[in-house]
């Protein structure tokens, strides 16, 4: 996820330049010497919103609309959106899968963090909740604005894949990013992830990182990280991506300017990866549907926009999507190729992550303001998303793995677990440079779109359908 504020921009950049697009069925794992020169340039960064100010108490989404005159919501409210309380009284709770989270840094106070969480809102406490560092030692914390995003991304990760599989153990990876001659970042997640992937370490990755495709150099630097994706689809574990958080747009290596047309990002956007957008829920106090689903876009929402940047001017805070330049359409998605035309198209489904409707996360890392606060945007729905398929391949007795030509499989044949998004849109609008700019984004409409992807899920009859559809 990538929301930027005005004081503090947070996003992952990468070099420059866009190419053509190219197939990314015909990729092979690169070489772990190629890893570096591959990434040069890159730099990841946390994309969680941090916040200004927290709680010392839990907030009720009464107290969130009266306080900051927007909604929030905790565990209970999504088990209900979602319709997993039948799942849960039978006993799937993701018990016996393992769903990994992976971060830079990791957080210090993770584990206090959680049980303060679980108590609050009477969850049991994981299995096991284990913390590696594969690809190398995590330097000691210190509250550095980059520490602490990466310590409130991997509280909100941990918090939200818990909260939707409560009986699923949880695999924090946490590696060292640190400068070595311009390269940072995606090389060390690379091997991380080949690491738990081989090793076998669990049945889903989360990542709620993604870069703008047209800052990687090449198609060829690119591929060249693909390695964990090709090692992933051999053993069967599901890999989920964040969309990203900025709409139709998004930034250039500086962190601060937005691409002035539409653009989408990297991993999201791999074939062998599932791209997570952002949906709004739109909920009672109790988590019953007040009004269907819409697609998260907070662009001209100006409650959200003063809590969150401190002016009721317009900034980009809406779910990602669009076509990719690097990847031609897979083969699972030409049945809507009139949505993609040849390219690639993101994301593939869509959960919680409006700001109006943040979930309420739980940290008292340093750094930040201790307490509980509304928190938002596609980090929010790939943990959410990652529970959903714990759940799943605990129904269905099995690893899901590659789980994108089944969605659209399901999507095709209209399954009822996949509940279509046909309101809302991916436009944005900001001030850059002294003007104002508009990027037009994507319409959600019936079917699938570039918005909302195949829509978003009803857990109740997803979950089977889903373990049955990748046997």
């Amino acid at each position: 996820m990538r929301l930027r504020t005005v004081a503090v921009p947070l996003a992952v950049a990468v070099a420059v330049v866009g190419l053509a697009v190219s197939s990314g069925t015909r990729s092979a794992a690169p070489r772990h010497g190629n890893l570096a020169a591959a990434a040069r340039g890159v730099t990841v960064r946390p994309g969680i919103q941090r916040m200004a100010r927290a709680s010392s108490s839990l907030l009720t989404t009464a107290k969130c609309e009266k306080r900051y005159g927007f909604a929030c919501y905790g565990p209970t409210q999504l088990e209900r959106a979602y319709a997993l309380k039948s799942l849960y009284a039978e006993g799937i709770t993701g018990k016996g899968r393992t769903i990994v989270i992976v971060d830079s840094f990791g957080s210090p106070t993770i584990r206090h963090d959680l049980a303060v969480f679980d108590k609050a809102y009477h969850l049991p406490a994981p299995p096991s909740l284990r913390t590696i560092q594969p690809a190398g030692k995590v330097a000691p914390y210190r509250p550095t604005a980059t520490r602490a995003g990466w310590a409130g991304e991997t509280t909100l990760d941990v918090e939200y894949a818990h909260a939707m599989a409560p009986g699923a153990r949880i695999l924090v990876v946490e590696t060292p990013v640190s400068e070595e001659e311009g390269t940072s970042g995606f090389p060390q997640i690379v091997r991380a992830e080949k690491y738990v992937v081989n090793h076998h370490l669990g049945a889903v990755i989360s990542q709620s990182f993604s870069a703008t495709e047209q800052t990687f150099p090449s198609g060829k630097a690119l591929r060249a990280l693909r390695g964990a994706y090709v090692d992933a689809a051999k053993h069967r574990v599901t890999v989920l991506a964040a969309s990203g958080d900025s709409g139709a747009a998004d930034v250039h290596t500086n962190e601060i300017d937005y691409y002035l047309h539409p653009v989408t990002s990297w991993p999201d956007s791999d074939p062998l990866v599932t791209g997570v957008g952002g949906t709004q829920l739109h909920l009672t106090a109790t988590g019953a549907h007040a009004s269907p689903d819409t697609v998260w876009n907070d662009t001209f929402d100006p409650a959200v926009m003063t809590y969150f940047t401190g002016t009721t001017t317009p900034s980009p805070f809406a779910g990602g999507g669009g076509k990719s330049i690097f990847f031609a359409r897979p083969a699972f998605q030409n049945g809507v190729a009139s949505v993609v035309g040849d390219h690639r198209g993101v994301p593939d489904i869509a959960m919680s992550g409006a700001c109006n409707g943040g979930v309420l996360m739980y940290s008292s890392y340093p750094g930040d303001p201790a307490g509980w606060a509304p928190t938002c945007g596609t980090s929010e729905a790939t943990p959410l998303f990652a529970g959903i398929v714990a759940l799943a391949a605990q129904y269905g007795h099995h690893l899901l793995g590659r789980i994108n030509p089944a969605l659209y499989r399901m999507s095709a044949a209209r399954d009822s677990g996949i509940v279509d998004v046909t309101s809302g849109s991916t436009t944005v609008r900001f001030h850059q440079n002294g003007k104002i700019y508009t990027v037009t984004g994507a319409k959600a409409a019936p079917g699938y779109d570039l918005a909302s992807g195949v829509g978003t899920v009803d857990g109740a009859l997803f979950v089977p359908q889903l373990a049955a559809a990748t046997r």
